[in-house]
C-alpha cells in the first residue's frame, strides 16, 4: 500500500488534503496522470497540514467579518428615492440591485444581488425590510425607506 494526499474531492476515497492508503498501481496509473493525488512524504503532508489549518482559519474569519458586516446592516436605514406618482405607486419598481447599489454606497459592503430575498420588486413608497443574506447562514434585515424622487 502506498500513501497519497488528494489534491482534489474523489468520491469513495476522501476529500482535499485527506492522506489515503492506496494499491501503488492506482496511485502511480490513476490518481497522479490525473492529478487528483500527490504520493505522500514527510514534507507534503506537513504542507497538506498546513493548507488545512490555513482554509479553516480563513473560513472562521470570513464567518466574523460576516457577523460583523450583518449587525452593521441591522443598524442600517437605507433611503432609496424614485419616481413616483401622486398616489405613492413608483414609476418602475426597486429592485434587489438597486438595494445592492445603495448598500455599497451606504456603507461599503459588497453583496450579491442575488442573496437579496425581494418576494416581489418594491412597487410602492414607504419603509420596507430587506432581508439581506450577508454569509453562508448570516443574514440581516435592513430598514429600506423608499420615497418619492
Amino acid at each position: 500500500m502506498a500513501q497519497a494526499i488528494l489534491l482534489q474531492d474523489v468520491e469513495k476515497l476522501g476529500e482535499r488534503g485527506d492522506v489515503i492508503d492506496v494499491s501503488a498501481g492506482y496511485l502511480r496509473n490513476y490518481l497522479i496522470p490525473r492529478k487528483l493525488a500527490q504520493p505522500a512524504t514527510a514534507g507534503s503532508i506537513a504542507d497538506a497540514q498546513r493548507r488545512v489549518e490555513a482554509a479553516e482559519r480563513a473560513q472562521r474569519e470570513a464567518a466574523e467579518r460576516a457577523g460583523e458586516n450583518a449587525d452593521l446592516l441591522r443598524r442600517t436605514v437605507l433611503t432609496i428615492p424614485h419616481a413616483a406618482g401622486e398616489d405613492g405607486r413608483l414609476f418602475g419598481s426597486v429592485t434587489a440591485q438597486e438595494i445592492v447599489d445603495a448598500v455599497q454606497q451606504a456603507r461599503g459592503i459588497r453583496l450579491d444581488r442575488r442573496k437579496v430575498a425581494l418576494d416581489q420588486p418594491i412597487r410602492a413608497t414607504g419603509t420596507y425590510m430587506v432581508t439581506v443574506e450577508v454569509h453562508d447562514g448570516v443574514t440581516a434585515e435592513v430598514k429600506t425607506i423608499v420615497t418619492p424622487q
